[in-house]
């Protein structure tokens, strides 16, 4: 059951946007330009768009299996940042129509991946606007130079999964973190057939051999942190101990995997309620998560719905892989980067929580596991402390340094500044930040103000230098090197090999 509040609260956003509008333009702002075709990332310079800011998607889709087609018709509400003769969004599969405020509009590809849009006349500054688009075609025919495809076509379906690029591949979007916006998305397959994306199921109604699944995600969402997951799927309702809905899912071809996967997958809500106890209030009106069989190699934090591949569940339970992804609904997701620089606030943050987990668990303290990790790693190793997390590069982004690393400089200012403040710290930037953006700068800036300590030193040392620090993240005792580096050690091993070679 879709709770009637949040479709209330849905329908009250969308209009806020309309009717939030001043009621006169300042002359300064009437002179009107082509909006920018990169929303300003360092890394990543024509990923985004500028000129306006993205309230609302709604998404209404058709998905025929096998032949990989999809249909749909994206709606955007947004509201112009400055006065625009056109725009851009990220689009990559074939445009049939768009109309801005109801009328149609020109538009043109440019780029890798740019859809080019000229309204009939141009949109003042500072007042709201509508686009529809209107598309169609085969997401996995299409590939972009450079970057591996995110749409995986399967046999009963499809997998729309990837970091930082997805969202190119399935719908139009201003696709940067920057810009978050709420989403509802309605997916129509053929009988029999599931269609799991973000957040809340608002309904499921089937006719004449089509089911149509709408899911709402009533808090703002990154671009690429939305999903859609299609096909024969097993699935699992229940609810949370605070009650709100939980929504799990495994792939039907699992085998004996399956088994390994509900016995980590279905403790999520129990993970939930410790990491709150920790980050603060979670900060989602739904939770759950996914297990494909797509052997992607990877787990991805998208919101409220993680998405697990099936190796995890290789060879038994891995629970820790389920306190990752869902410590990021805090710390990547609701709280998401400005910059795709600053990953290590997301992946620092999810890394050193499976260490508190160990922690609690009695199996090596996040101090242990930390040190541990400091040993295994020699000063003359060839790549892992050349790769400073605080600046990865492109090539890079998701390279151990980003997660080992950002969790011992996680651990480093926990040393420094005592756990009543270190955890003060961490639950005030999730409270903070909460469903907005952050960077590096803010973050220290934060830990400075709590702790009342000067601490560039230690954030240069542990995110900049490309050498291995002098002293370990933590002082603690030779019960360091007992512990051993963490149990997911292998695991991101084989990950980070799978992409760069040895760590």
């Amino acid at each position: 059951m879709f709770p009637r509040s949040l479709r209330r609260a849905a329908t009250a956003a969308a209009l806020s946007l309309l009717l939030a509008a001043p009621l006169s333009v300042p002359a300064a702002a009437t002179t009107a330009a082509p909006g920018a075709p990169g929303i300003g990332d360092v890394y990543f310079p024509d990923y985004g768009n500028g000129g306006y800011d993205v309230r609302h998607y709604s998404l209404k889709l058709d998905y025929q299996p096998g032949a990989d087609r999809l249909d749909g018709k994206a709606t955007l509400l947004a509201t112009a940042s400055q006065s625009l003769t056109r725009f851009n969004l990220d689009f990559l599969l074939d445009v049939r129509e768009v109309k801005v405020n109801g009328g149609r509009a020109a538009f043109a590809r440019t780029g890798a991946h740019e859809l080019e849009i000229t309204p009939a006349r141009p949109l003042p500054r500072f007042l709201p606007f509508v686009v529809e688009v209107t598309y169609g075609g085969v997401p996995s025919s299409i590939e972009v130079p450079g970057v591996v495809r995110p749409w995986i076509k399967r046999a009963d379906g499809a997998l729309a999964l990837g970091e930082p690029e997805i969202a190119w591949w399935w719908y139009p979007s201003n696709d940067h973190p920057a810009d978050k916006a709420t989403f509802d998305v309605s997916v129509t397959v053929p009988e029999g057939k599931q269609a799991i994306s973000n957040g809340v199921l608002a309904s499921q109604r089937t006719s004449r051999g089509k089911t149509t699944f709408h899911w709402l995600m009533d808090k703002p969402m990154a671009t690429y942190l939305a999903t859609l997951y299609i096909g024969d799927i097993e699935v699992h309702k229940g609810r949370s101990s605070t009650g709100l809905p939980v929504f799990t899912a495994y792939d039907r071809t699992l085998g004996p995997r399956l088994e390994f996967a509900k016995a980590s997958v279905e403790r999520t809500p129990e993970i939930i309620d410790w990491e709150a106890s920790v980050f603060g209030r979670y900060p989602f009106s739904s939770m759950g998560g996914s297990v494909v069989n797509e052997n992607v190699g990877f787990a991805l934090e998208t919101q409220t719905q993680p998405v697990y591949d099936s190796i995890f569940f290789e060879t038994g339970p891995d629970v820790a892989v389920v306190v990752h992804e869902n410590a990021h609904q805090w710390f990547g997701d609701s709280v998401a980067l400005k910059q795709w620089r600053d990953i290590w606030l997301n992946e620092g943050f999810a890394t050193y929580a499976e260490w508190l987990w160990s922690e609690k668990e009695g199996t090596g303290t996040a101090a242990e596991l930390a040190n541990a990790l400091y040993d295994e790693l020699p000063a003359d190793h060839p790549r892992f402390w050349v790769r400073v997390p605080g600046d990865p590069t492109p090539a890079f982004l998701f390279y151990a340094s980003v997660y080992w690393r950002g969790g011992m400089t996680l651990q480093a200012l926990r040393s420094e500044v005592g756990d009543e403040d270190f955890f003060a710290i961490i639950r005030a930037w999730a409270r903070t930040k909460q469903h907005g953006n952050g960077d590096t700068d803010e973050f220290v800036s934060l830990s400075e103000k709590i702790s009342g300590r000067q601490l560039d030193a230690l954030f240069q040392t542990w995110l900049y230098e490309p050498v291995k620090p002098a002293t370990p993240p933590a002082a603690v005792t030779a019960r360091a090197g007992e512990a051993g580096p963490p149990a997911s050690y292998e695991r991101h091993k084989k990950f980070h090999e799978l992409l760069h070679g040895p760590a």
